[in-house]
């Protein structure tokens, strides 16, 4: 039987593992906290992230990362991706010899501009074969209500992206694999950033001709960097591109977007920040998002506009004028 430990006892990584252990994966939580992981291990619940949810009594918990990791065959990353190297550095003692190491975040580092997974092999020692991503519409609030959801597992060595699929496949989580880990990274990236955007022009009051604009032109500017960087471009027209895209902008549930909708509704970083729970990976992420396309001479002009509103003092109306006074372009794929 396959063993994961998952690293993060978060909504993400707290519902992942529940994916898992339902899958007939061995799975152990490991978290900082000791209230949660005695919540998740004796009452099978996260009342903190997950209130209400009953987890599989198969799954455990632990604060002793050793113990999480001991003959694990999948180690699942799902911390907060700015706190990553950190803590990989920590647990790599820990880790087995052949374990695949699974990323579940979607940002991109602050100062260096490296993925997750360039992270991962960078910290952790290992090729980036031995590393997969999980990304694609996977909003927690229906997850945990095992409604219908698919997924992308990817690893350049298909065959462990097959493992993993095969790790977390249930009657109504499908995991599609793909090999493109650029892609699929970059998609759960940047996506994020646009749902900052089209939040901000919901909390304005802007209407649905807004939204798909920004989706539109949001999903443009994921395909030109993603060609720079030797993305697959069809990566972007599927699960992890589109429909992560789709529904973290859409969707009430998005963390993202409803951040953005409260900046929209006018109340200050510092507010919003405090009203918020959980990590919105796209606050921190747009400006390493901004600066790698900028490294590689990638136009993103609503990232910009983004990293103006949440992080330069730029009002929503400023930066929705700076966006529709700029100079019209041919439309075609990837422009």
């Amino acid at each position: 039987m396959t063993k994961a430990a998952v690293f993060g006892s978060g909504s993400w990584g707290t519902t992942f593992a529940m994916i898992l252990a339902e899958a007939g994966t061995r799975t152990t939580v490991w978290g900082r906290r000791e209230e949660i992981v005695k919540a998740i291990d004796g009452r099978h619940e996260n009342p903190d992230y997950l209130p209400g949810v009953a987890l599989p009594p198969s799954l455990r918990a632990t604060a002793d990362p050793a113990a999480a990791m001991d003959d694990a065959d999948l180690v699942v990353l799902a911390v907060p991706a700015q706190t990553l190297r950190g803590n990989l550095a920590a647990w790599r003692p820990y880790m087995p010899e052949k374990a695949v190491l699974v990323s579940l975040m979607k940002g991109v580092e602050l100062g260096t501009c490296k993925r997750m997974s360039e992270v991962i092999c960078e910290v952790a020692g290992v090729p980036l074969e031995r590393v997969a991503v999980v990304s694609g519409p996977n909003l927690v609030g229906e997850l945990v209500q095992r409604q219908p959801a698919a997924t992308v597992v990817a690893s350049v060595d298909e065959a462990v992206a097959t493992r993993l699929q095969e790790a977390c496949h249930l009657p109504w989580f499908r995991p599609y694999t793909n090999t493109d880990v650029v892609g699929v990274e970059l998609g759960g990236a940047v996506k994020n950033v646009i749902a900052l955007a089209v939040g901000v022009a919901v909390g304005m009051g802007l209407g649905n001709n807004v939204a798909a604009t920004l989706m539109t032109r949001g999903l443009a500017e994921i395909s030109r960097l993603g060609a720079a960087l030797g993305a697959d471009p069809h990566t972007f027209a599927g699960l992890a591109g589109m429909g992560d895209l789709v529904a973290t902008c859409t969707s009430p549930l998005s963390r993202n977007r409803t951040f953005g909708e409260n900046l929209g509704r006018g109340m200050t970083l510092s507010e919003v920040i405090a009203a918020t729970k959980q990590t919105a990976e796209g606050v921190k992420s747009c400006e390493s998002v901004l600066e790698l396309a900028r490294k590689h001479d990638v136009e993103m002009p609503i990232t910009e506009v983004v990293v103006g509103v949440v992080h330069d003092g730029m009002s929503p109306r400023e930066a929705a004028m700076l966006l529709m006074s700029r100079t019209p372009k041919p439309e075609r794929y990837g422009v």
